[in-house]
C-alpha cells in the first residue's frame, strides 16, 4: 500500500467513524425526545406503539408526535451501519480494491433483501 493510498484509507476510516458517531448522536437525541414527548403526553413507554407508517412519519414530526420521533430515531440507528458500508465501499472503489467493493455491494444487497422481505411479510 503506497503512502497516498494509506492516507486515503485513514481518511475514509475517519469519515466512517465520524458518520457513525454523528448518526448515534442524532438517534439518541431523537429517541430521548420521543420518550420525553411520550411522558409529557401521558403515554407509558411500555404501552407499545403504532406500526411504522412512512407516509405519515414526517407529518408526525412536524407535530412532535412521540411515535414519529421514536420511529425516526430507530430508522437512524438502522441507517448508521448502512452508511458505514456505503462509505467503505466508496473508499475501496477509490483504491480500486474490487474484491472489497464486491463484498460491500453484497452486504448492501443482503440488507436490501432483508428490508424488502420485512416490509412484505404480514403478521
Amino acid at each position: 500500500m503506497t503512502l497516498p493510498t494509506r492516507s486515503r484509507t485513514v481518511a475514509a476510516e475517519r469519515l466512517s467513524g465520524r458518520l457513525l458517531i454523528g448518526f448515534t448522536y442524532v438517534a439518541v437525541a431523537l429517541l430521548a425526545l420521543g420518550i420525553v414527548a411520550m411522558v409529557m403526553a401521558g403515554i407509558s413507554p411500555l404501552a407499545g406503539g403504532p406500526a411504522l407508517d412512512l407516509e405519515t412519519l414526517f407529518d408526525g414530526l412536524e407535530g412532535l408526535d412521540p411515535a414519529a420521533l421514536l420511529w425516526l430515531g430507530l430508522l437512524v440507528v438502522i441507517a448508521a451501519p448502512i452508511g458505514r458500508v456505503v462509505v467503505a465501499g466508496a473508499a475501496y472503489a477509490a483504491e480500486a480494491d474490487w474484491r472489497m467493493v464486491t463484498i460491500s455491494a453484497a452486504i448492501l444487497v443482503i440488507i436490501v433483501i432483508g428490508v424488502v422481505s420485512a416490509l412484505t411479510v404480514t403478521v
